[in-house]
């Protein structure tokens, strides 16, 4: 049996490496000849290291993730804290730590894991087929491929998307705008081991450790879609949207470069009532793309492969193998859309009542509540 994987990122690799697991010759196909990971680092948070470890990737994470011990909210214009607090009884409940990782670096590690030299590169697809003998895909060189199913992982434009769900989705724009990077640890802006946020205004500067004593950093503004900003006016657009603010977010934007931040405007797309059609399945941003504001997307992306494995492992019969797939994974990633839209909504003053409240109530959390939160949607993951 032979599966056709489509995109070379976090989820196709995932996918390819769950199903040689479970005993399936794959092909692997990237649209671009090189990949460029977009955006800075990522959010691994439990579930998505128990995944790692399931697939046998656990040492990427461990090597790589950043030391994340702690979590604060800090006030946006004096810098107080309005609640700082240990992430212990997060990794105590749900059997693993939260570990950021550079894009970059998981992505090239993966690969590496994988086989670089596995991947067909510059393979951009047109359209596919399946009939009885199963799945053929067309790329742009004029060359095709032949595979008994195929897992559609070409991410939050797939192309494939259509075919599965029978119209073209469309992204929803979020409503705010998100830069992100990578700078040295320096702790006159924040902790070194800790999850560090600043909000106010609807706004927030967030910094995470990831490896080699670096923070990833994102600063993100409710702002307008398609304004003419890019990297020749970044510092100065972040130092008048965060005009004000507290000391250590000015010494965070004196100290980044412009020419490796990422300015990303931030979409999702309504949950699907389906993610397979016959023998081609979504999985990660092509089946569930979501904004990023419970760290969730690459976590997601990880859970997928680890059900496909296993329901591969279950069942030989294809569709009926995709059928299981799309049953245990259509609710849990709606959730995850859901949540993440809910979140980002009250953190970007949609109804600036509400984010007006969430920061009030900040300054009587103990963590409790917050780590909660965090360890319902961990732990309702397949691998618990």
């Amino acid at each position: 049996m032979k599966a056709l994987v489509i995109g070379g990122g976090i989820g196709g690799l995932s996918a390819a490496v769950a199903l040689e697991n479970a005993g399936i010759d794959c092909e692997v196909y990237e649209a671009v000849k090189e990949i460029k990971p977009v955006g800075a680092a990522i959010s691994i948070w439990p579930n998505g290291v128990k995944c790692m470890h399931h697939l046998g990737m656990g040492e990427i994470i461990e090597t790589f993730g950043g030391p994340l011990r702690s979590m604060a909210y800090q006030d946006h214009l004096r810098g107080e804290v309005l609640t700082q607090f240990s992430l212990a009884p997060l990794i105590s409940r749900t059997g693993g730590r939260p570990c950021p990782v550079s894009r970059a670096e998981l992505q090239r590690e993966m690969l590496d894991f994988w086989g670089r030299d596995r991947v067909q590169f510059g393979k951009r697809v047109t359209h596919t087929e399946e009939n009885s003998d199963g799945v053929t895909v067309w790329f742009t060189d004029g060359t095709s491929a032949h595979g008994d199913f195929l897992i559609a992982a070409d991410g939050s434009h797939s192309v494939l998307r259509p075919y599965v769900l029978g119209y073209t989705p469309e992204r929803r724009y979020a409503g705010y705008v998100n830069w992100n990077g990578l700078v040295q640890i320096d702790e006159a802006i924040a902790p070194a081991e800790q999850w560090t946020t600043f909000v106010g205004e609807g706004k927030r500067v967030s910094l995470m450790p990831v490896s080699d004593g670096r923070f990833y950093f994102f600063f993100d503004v409710p702002l307008p879609a398609g304004l003419p900003e890019d990297r020749t006016t970044l510092r100065a657009d972040l130092s008048r949207y965060f005009s004000g603010w507290a000391a250590p977010v000015q010494t965070l934007i004196a100290a980044l470069n412009p020419e490796t931040t990422n300015r990303i405007e931030i979409h999702d797309i309504e949950p699907f009532d389906r993610l397979v059609r016959g023998k081609v399945a979504l999985l990660g941003d092509a089946g569930h793309s979501t904004t990023p504001d419970i760290g969730q997307g690459g976590c997601a992306a990880m859970e997928d492969a680890v059900v496909l494995g296993a329901v591969f492992r279950e069942h030989r019969d294809i569709e009926s193998a995709l059928r299981e797939y799309e049953i245990q994974r259509c609710d849990r990633v709606r959730d995850l859309v859901l949540k993440a839209r809910k979140r980002c909504d009250v953190t970007h003053g949609k109804d600036m009542a509400l984010t007006q409240a969430w920061y009030q109530e900040l300054k009587e959390e103990t963590g409790e509540r917050i780590i909660n939160g965090m360890c319902e949607t961990i732990q309702g993951g397949p691998l618990g």
